[in-house]
């Protein structure tokens, strides 16, 4: 066997540096197994020969994994602290809520929201791409004001950059979205330092205005829409029929599961959605109590991945982005599996690395790629 040359060393040195650099090899220890269980998932449901399941759904998935990889390599050796300028975020900002505005003239309604554009048979909804927009932006505002955080002013200016995309996603109507992009700000606001003092006031005003809308204003109709949108479970023949089903799915798989393929819920199609919004459901009647306790370990340790990776930034943007990726994420896992269980409405949240759908995978990929790749 050659010897390598010292010039040949010395590039092999500082390929595997930048690697370990702007890889975090632990992270994907823990995101394999969760990709695995989704796939697996999707891929027990009815075959894709009958046009309705499984088959078609893990294959292109496949694909969308595939491409969510490669993404996620070439993020990570760009140089993004671009990212980082004002006019930048500005520009994007703008572009897509311009892009939401778009969507009341040219969006393509699907579950009864008119919040996907789509273009030669790709499809896409620029709320995905707003969430992560809106996480740069806090982080960039946030950062450049520690000194000066405990003023009032920040919750309202910070708040009205959310309030932006919030109205017009939230009249789309997209209530998953809009959740999404709400939690979002009240998280990274809280873990700004902002005054909980100031934060109290807020809430305590915005409670007492809801009791008095709910008093006086609201109309019979109008609380019933209310009451059914929080408590789905009320209506199990109408507006809480999927979420019945999901809890139905999950509670009957029991301590072990029923085995991977003979989840009936799914393939019997009792449980709607079930490659997107009920996965969860679809996971636990097949891997039942014992898989959905290593499930949630595994969202753990990513999350102590994310947070370490925050921490480690080297300026407060860096870590507010990954404070806010985590705010981000952790509110999917929460309201997916909220609406799965029956105590969250369903609003079409999605759970992270797991259910279906191209270019929500590659934005869960890659906005860590974004955090190492700003802070090179």
């Amino acid at each position: 066997m050659f010897s390598d040359s010292p010039k040949i060393k010395l590039i092999k040195q500082v390929f595997k540096n930048k690697i370990h650099g702007r890889v975090d090899w632990l992270m994907f220890v823990f995101i394999l197994p969760i990709l695995g269980a989704g796939l697996i998932t999707m891929n027990s449901f009815l075959p894709a020969e009958s046009g309705i399941g499984g088959g078609s759904y893990f294959s292109h998935q496949l694909i969308w994994v595939a491409v969510s990889f490669t993404v996620f390599f070439i993020l990570s050796f760009s140089d993004l602290r671009f990212l980082k300028r004002t006019d930048v975020l500005t520009a994007l900002f703008s572009f897509f809520s311009f892009l939401l505005i778009l969507l009341f003239f040219l969006g393509k309604a699907f579950k009864g929201a008119q919040s996907w554009f789509s273009v030669g048979g790709f499809t896409f909804q620029p709320s995905d791409f707003i969430k992560v927009i809106l996480i740069l932006i806090l982080a960039k505002y946030f950062s450049r004001r520690h000194i000066e955080i405990a003023h009032p002013r920040h919750i309202f200016i910070s708040g009205l950059y959310a309030f932006i995309p919030f109205a017009l996603v939230l009249f789309q109507p997209d209530f998953g979205s809009a959740m999404i992009i709400f939690l979002i700000w009240l998280g990274i606001t809280l873990v700004s330092g902002i005054s909980k003092r100031h934060f109290l006031m807020i809430f305590i005003v915005g409670a007492l205005s809801f009791t008095v809308l709910w008093s006086f204003v609201f109309a019979p109709y109008q609380k019933a829409r209310i009451i059914s949108f929080l408590h789905p479970l009320a209506d199990t023949q109408g507006a809480g029929y999927s979420a019945y089903q999901s809890t139905i799915a999950i509670g009957s798989g029991q301590i072990f599961g029923k085995g991977v393929g003979y989840g009936t819920q799914s393939r019997l199609q009792f449980l709607p959605e079930y490659q997107t919004d009920f996965i969860f459901a679809a996971f636990a009647e097949e891997w039942g109590f014992v898989g959905v306790l290593l499930l949630f370990i595994l969202f753990i340790l990513f999350f102590w991945r994310v947070l370490l990776n925050a921490q480690l930034g080297s300026t407060n943007f860096e870590m507010l982005y990954g404070m806010g990726v985590s705010i981000f994420l952790i509110s999917h896992i929460i309201v997916n599996i909220g609406m799965n269980v029956g105590i969250l409405p369903v609003t079409g949240v999605t759970l992270p690395f797991m259910s279906y759908g191209g270019i929500f995978s590659v934005g869960n990929f890659n906005e860590h790629a974004t955090l190492r790749s700003s802070d090179a």
